[in-house]
């Protein structure tokens, strides 16, 4: 309830406007039943038609500001609903966006978007019968029971011997409903991540023929979901028939009672008519009330999850937003140094990278091979500072890279990753990534050192043509090439090719290299390899093994005085080119 009242007095105003529209409800539902008693005890019962008129013009205009109130009430109880979860669902996004891959791990893709969506319209719905209902419902029940009791004691009693019951009811509801919902919501992450597995790898179920094991897993996780949501809506629709049927029962206790007072001269009619409307808006108050008290495990159970999510602290520190610090005024070459740098995963317990020191300078090119799993990415990914170093340092010109602003440290990369990752949209979108409002100019020329110009200018609409989602309407080699050509549009100090040349043919791959060669001048390079024909001209050639430093130098050298390398070099390239001097 914490994060609900929190975004709920951002609009202070509105909710000022909205109790105005609740209080003019309330006084108006109440006092249509007392101009009503009075008309019938007054005039019909008199024969006085002028008061008849008198009062049932007033009866009018109080109907009609009942009508202003009750607009006013559905305008201002809408207006903050979707405000807040607008503005819950915008934190959240913002909150994600600073996440580490450690907290994207522990939450998943699938759990931060039904976060983001489910969750955030659960509390959407609640505040939005909160503010029309829960604010309204205490002051009629309030002046309903006092109404009810200066018309008849008596009669009230009757009321008062409900209540007991209904509160009752109320508390075993909450009880039962806040672990369902919770399981629910559970579920619904399943549920969406078996849905998102199924059609991102949708090619790989269909060529295993694995369909019906596919629509088993989802139909268990979907039959799970409805189950629980099954148990949660029958509890809450049992609610409704159950007050109304001690609602009726009140009420014909009353009319019973009523009926012998009323032969006694003891009440009159049309305190009788009054005293009824009053106890319906008693009654059917508290049931609304009580409706708002059974909602609200469900809304609490999506408020803890996303209250997880805002309260979540990325493991990497921004150095700028914990200090305030300027970018620095760095100019010149620049020098990267790893220093006896060993890394530890967040959940894991081995090192995965174990005393790594090497240095590269601007205008160097420092290549990464070794076997699968020896650490290659997990070391390049400490530079943009994905995941921080467990011990040691890595300096850039001197300065330990925590020390820099994450913007700033991050301007100065150009990361190309294994997995080209484009976005809907335009390509001249997807490439002014690095550099918002770059020209064409520019884009051309990155296209053409990527090895890209040529297919992005035979598209029919050229630097406008549209991406479909994931980058479905290009080759896995064009999507490389526009994502190098992406990187090279910011021209960043540092470039960070991981296995980014993987999907390109040999002719490609060698055009591109030779390319980039005058652009990278001036910047450091780094690359992450399986192929040795694509590091082999490499200033420096670092090779892993397990996540320790198992060689370091020319490709020559490497043969010469590494065994691993000499292994990988043999089986891939031919004798003519073993004995190549690089």
């Amino acid at each position: 309830m914490k994060l609900i009242l929190h975004y709920m007095l951002r609009y202070k105003r509105y909710l000022l406007l909205n109790l105005l529209g609740v209080c003019s409800f309330a006084l108006v539902e109440l006092g249509i039943p007392t101009l009503i008693a009075r008309m019938i005890n007054g005039g019909v019962m008199t024969g006085d038609k002028a008061y008849i008129y008198q009062t049932g013009a007033v009866l009018m205009a109080v109907a009609l500001a009942g009508a202003l109130g009750s607009m006013l009430l559905g305008y201002c109880s809408a207006k903050i609903s979707t405000s807040i979860t607008r503005d819950i669902r915008s934190d959240v996004f913002r909150r994600v966006q600073q996440f580490s891959p450690s907290e994207m791990s522990r939450f998943g893709v699938s759990s931060l978007i039904v976060r983001t969506g489910n969750d955030a319209f659960q509390i959407q719905m609640f505040v939005n019968v909160l503010l029309r209902t829960a604010m309204l419902t205490p002051m009629m029940i309030l002046f309903s029971f006092s109404l009810t009791f200066m018309t008849s004691i008596r009669l009230s009693l009757v009321i008062l011997a409900t209540l007991p019951v209904i509160f009752l009811g109320i508390f075993w509801v909450t009880r039962i409903a806040d672990p369902l919902s919770e399981k629910q919501q559970e579920k619904l992450d399943e549920l969406n991540r078996i849905s998102k597995e199924n059609l991102l790898g949708v090619r790989v179920v269909r060529s295993f023929n694995n369909d019906a094991w596919e629509l088993s897993r989802f139909s268990s996780a979907n039959d799970a979901y409805t189950g629980y949501s099954r148990k949660v809506f029958r509890l809450m629709m049992l609610t409704q028939p159950t007050f109304f049927f001690l609602m009726n029962l009140a009420i014909l206790a009353i009319f019973w009672i009523a009926a012998s007072m009323i032969q006694a001269g003891a009440m009159q009619a049309g305190s009788l008519v009054a005293f009824q409307d009053y106890v319906f808006h008693a009654m059917f108050s508290t049931m609304l009330f009580c409706t708002v008290l059974v909602m609200y495990p469900k809304a609490a159970v999506s408020a803890r999850r996303i209250a997880e999510i805002l309260e979540t602290e990325s493991l990497i520190r921004d150095a700028g937003e914990a200090a305030g610090a300027e970018p620095s005024a760095e100019t010149g070459a620049l020098t990267l140094t790893f220093d006896h740098v060993t890394f530890v995963y967040p959940d894991g317990e081995e090192a995965v990278l174990k005393d790594i020191s090497f240095e590269a300078r601007s205008g160097e090119t420092v290549a990464f091979i070794g076997s699968t799993g020896s650490g290659k990415s997990t070391l390049i990914s400490l530079i943009p500072r994905f995941y921080d170093a467990a011990s040691g340092r890595i300096l850039l010109n001197g300065r330990d890279l925590r020390d820099y602003p994450l913007k700033e440290l991050r301007r100065k990369i150009g990361f190309i990753p294994q997995k080209a990752n484009l976005f809907s949209g335009t390509i001249r979108e997807n490439l002014s990534f690095a550099k918002p409002g770059a020209s064409d100019e520019e884009l051309c020329e990155a296209l053409k050192t990527a090895q890209g110009y040529d297919f992005v200018m035979n598209q029919k609409d050229g630097l406008d043509t549209e991406i479909s989602e994931g980058g479905s309407n290009f080759s896995g080699g064009q999507k490389q090439r526009l994502s190098i050509a992406r990187a090279l549009v910011g021209k960043p100090d540092i470039y960070i090719f991981d296995d980014s040349f993987s999907a390109l043919d040999f002719a490609t791959d060698a055009r591109l290299r030779q390319a980039l060669k005058p652009v990278t001048r001036q910047a450091i390079t780094l690359i992450v390899a399986q192929r040795v024909s694509t590091i082999m001209h490499a200033d420096r050639i670092l090779v892993l093994d397990n996540g320790r430093l198992a060689g370091c130098g020319t490709h020559r050298q490497l043969l010469e005085s590494c065994p691993i390398y000499r292994e990988i070099a043999a089986s891939q390239l031919s004798e003519e080119e073993l004995t190549y001097e690089a």
